[in-house]
C-alpha cells in the first residue's frame, strides 16, 4: 500500500523534474545561440561554463515582489500562471520516453483536449488583468492558437490513418520499417511550421508584439507568476519537438537507452531550427498569419487528409504482391 502510494507520487516528479530542467538550461543555449548569431557574447559571467545562468535568472524571477493590479481579478490573476504550467507539464504524460506515465488507447486525442484547454489559461489571464492591452493581446494569442490547432487536428487524423490508432506506442511500432516522414514529408513541413505558431514562438510571436500590445497578455505579471508563464511555454516548446519526434521521426527501438538517446537528439535538433527561426525571420503580420492557414495549410491538409483516408479504400481490391 505504502509502496504504490509513494509510486503514485515519484512517477509525477520524476518526470516533471528532468523537463523543468531542461526547460532552464533551453534559455541558455538560446541566449547563447543567439548572441553567436547576432556576433555577440550572450550570458558568460555566472559560473563555470555559464552554467549557472538560469539559476540565477530563476532566482531573480523568484525573489522580485509580485505586482498586481488593484482592479485585477485576484483569484484569476493568481491562478492562471499555475494552470499554464500545470497543463504543460500534463501533457508529457502520454508521450513514450521510452514508457509513458499515463500508457492510454486515446492519447494523442487527450494532448490535443490539453492543448486546447490551455487557451483558456491565456484568454483568462488576459481578461484578470483589467487591462485593454492585456485582453487584445489575449484575444489575439487565443485567435491564433485556436486556428492553428485546426491543421494540427487535421494532421493528427492523418497520421492515425497511416499508423492505425490513438496510443503514441503504436505510432512507434508502425514506423519500424520506415519512418512516417518519408511518405508524409508535406503534412511534416506543415505540422512543424505549425507548431512553431501553436507555441508563440518567433516568426509566430503576434502575442508578444511589443511595439503593438506591450507584451501581451502577460503584460500586467511581473515576478514569479510571470516565471511560471515563461516556464509553461517553453515546456510547450519541447513538448511539440518530442511528439513531432514520436509522429514522424522516431521508430521504436527494443533498447531502452538507445530509443531514449535517439529521441533526445532528434528532439534538441527540431528545438535549435526554432532558435534558427527565431533569429533568422522578421515577424510576420497578423493578416500574412492567418492568411498562411486558412488559405494555404487548410486546403493542402484537407486534401492530403482525403488522399490518405482514401487511398486504403482504392487499394483494397488490387491483388496482393507476390
Amino acid at each position: 500500500m505504502h509502496k504504490q502510494l509513494l509510486d503514485s507520487i515519484m512517477a509525477p516528479l520524476m518526470l516533471a523534474i528532468p523537463i523543468l530542467l531542461a526547460v532552464a538550461f533551453l534559455t541558455l543555449l538560446e541566449r547563447k545561440l543567439l548572441g553567436y548569431m547576432q556576433l555577440r557574447k550572450g550570458p558568460n559571467t555566472v559560473g563555470p561554463a555559464w552554467l549557472l545562468q538560469p539559476v540565477a535568472d530563476g532566482i531573480k524571477l523568484l525573489s522580485k515582489e509580485p505586482t498586481r493590479p488593484t482592479t485585477s481579478s485576484t483569484t484569476l490573476f493568481i491562478a492562471m500562471p499555475t494552470m499554464a504550467l500545470l497543463l504543460a507539464l500534463i501533457m508529457w504524460s502520454p508521450l513514450p520516453m521510452p514508457k509513458p506515465l499515463m500508457n492510454m488507447n486515446l492519447g494523442l486525442l487527450m494532448m490535443l483536449s490539453i492543448s486546447s484547454l490551455a487557451v483558456y489559461s491565456t484568454l483568462w489571464s488576459g481578461w484578470a488583468s483589467n487591462s485593454k492591452y492585456a485582453l487584445m493581446g489575449a484575444l489575439r494569442a487565443v485567435a491564433q492558437t485556436i486556428s492553428y490547432e485546426v491543421t494540427l487536428g487535421i494532421i493528427l487524423l492523418s497520421t492515425i490513418m497511416l499508423s492505425g490508432g490513438f496510443a503514441t506506442q503504436t505510432l512507434l511500432v508502425t514506423q519500424e520499417p520506415t519512418l512516417l516522414i518519408t511518405c508524409t514529408w508535406p503534412l511534416t513541413m506543415m505540422w512543424y511550421i505549425s507548431t512553431i505558431a501553436e507555441t508563440n514562438r518567433a516568426p509566430f510571436d503576434l502575442t508578444e508584439g511589443e511595439s503593438e500590445l506591450v507584451s501581451g497578455f502577460n503584460v500586467e505579471y511581473s515576478a514569479g507568476p510571470f516565471a511560471l508563464f515563461f516556464l509553461a511555454e517553453y515546456t510547450n516548446i519541447i513538448m511539440m519537438n518530442t511528439l513531432s519526434c514520436a509522429l514522424f521521426l522516431c521508430p521504436h527501438h527494443q533498447n531502452e537507452t538507445m530509443f531514449t538517446l535517439n529521441l533526445m537528439a532528434k528532439t534538441t535538433l527540431l528545438t535549435l531550427v526554432f532558435l534558427w527561426a527565431r533569429a533568422s525571420y522578421p515577424r510576420f503580420r497578423y493578416d500574412q498569419l492567418m492568411h498562411l492557414l486558412w488559405k494555404a495549410f487548410l486546403p493542402m491538409t484537407l486534401a492530403l487528409y482525403l488522399w490518405h483516408s482514401t487511398m486504403p479504400i482504392a487499394t483494397s481490391g488490387l491483388p496482393p504482391q507476390a
